[in-house]
């Protein structure tokens, strides 16, 4: 196996040369400093899966103080450290002379958690890298690879991860794991669908009435976060049926609906459009746009909207509640009731009824701008007033009307 992960380390198509490059430096110094150094997590499964890893994938969890370690860092290679020392983490934000596309990089002290009660942020205390192993989710992310000196490619795997993704089986490590921290419910479902894998039975069993009680309490800011990532997911629309068919749904909120699996091709922008994409929004449009007015205010304080994402969501459900009186509609009539919306959400309720003036609007009518001026019509108003008085015309021609034509 260790042969095997040396290979794997060294794959340009799984892990990108530069990337590479950041990993030897860590190691280096983690030998250099005798401080045992892992990766952990994320990207020793998708390793082991074959499948390329995500730069935010990159956890280092190290047998030491990970802080001083970071501080080191910056001392050798530069950039900058934001200190958690309530976590016993910092992020390392990496110098430009690096060259990567990634920004940060964390590092983590290893670690046990401890829960004063259910659906509580753990109380951290420093520990080894076993301990920190065996607090985690799931045994597939409970696998850790030592980077540090002779150790180099040493796979760690306490809670047989690999005979897991083997099976393809999700299961939780204990029968109070999503007590504890009932956001690894949507994880778990995350990566059921991500990699076409199976709840095992028992940890199933476990997304029950007690667990459920646990994560309705949670603030609306962890559950978004969740919710977030799941449209991250090139499979969102599915993972959101998977939700609501487990019944997590009314644990959030009594009036989310299920999301209409006909829009999933729609959480993609068409690029052609000069329209700032953003899958997350784009997801809250699709998944709220047929519910009421007060059932969309509702659920958007449930979850802690920012006011820029609540004002995109209602405008979408607005705009589709509003399309039968705007039919058959002068173009000046649709700019003028579109103007004001965000474009996003117009795009969405385009992208759902196919209503061709929206998609008119959007690439050509709101670039279109009158030349006439405030300024012009008054000029005009006077030359032509001026005009009237030493020139008397009849009556019935003093009348200057004023069309604007898109």
């Amino acid at each position: 196996m260790q042969k095997d992960l040396h290979r794997l380390l060294h794959d340009p198509i799984l892990i990108l040369p530069e990337v590479q490059t950041l990993i030897s430096n860590i190691a280096s110094l983690a030998t250099e400093l005798n401080i045992p150094c892992y990766l952990v997590g994320g990207i020793v499964r998708d390793l082991l899966l074959n499948l390329p890893i995500h730069d935010s994938d990159l956890d280092f969890v190290f047998e030491g103080d990970a802080i001083k370690f970071g501080e080191s860092l910056v001392k050798k290679y530069g950039g900058k450290l934001t200190h958690h020392y309530k976590f016993h983490t910092a992020i390392w934000h990496l110098p430009q002379t690096l060259d990567l596309r990634l920004a940060t990089v964390d590092l983590i002290t290893a670690r046990k958690e401890s829960y004063q009660h259910a659906g509580a942020l753990p109380t951290v205390t420093s520990s080894t890298i076993d301990d920190d192993l065996h607090r985690r989710d799931f045994p597939i992310n409970s696998m850790a690879i030592r980077l540090d000196g002779d150790h180099f490619g040493q796979l760690l795997d306490p809670l047989n991860g690999g005979v897991d993704l083997e099976n393809k089986i999700i299961k939780v490590l204990h029968d109070k794991s999503f007590i504890d921290d009932p956001t690894r419910i949507f994880r778990a479902i995350r990566y059921e669908t991500r990699y076409s894998f199976n709840l095992e039975p028992s940890t199933l069993n476990l997304i029950n009435a007690e667990s459920l009680s646990v994560l309705s309490k949670l603030s609306g800011e962890r559950i978004r976060n969740e919710l977030d990532l799941i449209f991250d997911e090139e499979k969102a629309s599915q993972i959101i049926l998977r939700v609501a068919k487990l019944g997590i749904l009314n644990s959030i909120h009594i009036k989310l609906p299920e999301f209409k699996d006909d829009y999933s091709d729609y959480l993609d922008m068409d690029s052609r459009l000069d329209i700032p994409a953003d899958r997350r929004t784009m997801g809250y449009m699709l998944w709220f746009m047929d519910l009421s007015e007060e059932e969309v205010f509702s659920i958007c304080n449930r979850l802690d909207f920012s006011n820029e994402l609540t004002l995109a969501v209602w405008s979408a459900a607005q705009l589709k509640r509003s399309l039968p009186h705007l039919t058959d509609s002068k173009p000046s009539v649709w700019a003028y009731a579109l103007e004001k919306l965000p474009l996003l959400s117009i795009y969405a309720v385009y992208l759902v009824s196919g209503e061709d003036s929206l998609l008119s609007y959007l690439s050509i009518w709101r670039h279109v701008k009158p030349h006439t001026t405030g300024e012009d019509l008054k000029k005009t108003w006077l030359e032509t007033w001026s005009a009237i008085s030493r020139n008397p015309i009849p009556t019935s021609y003093r009348v200057v009307r004023w069309r604007v034509i898109y």
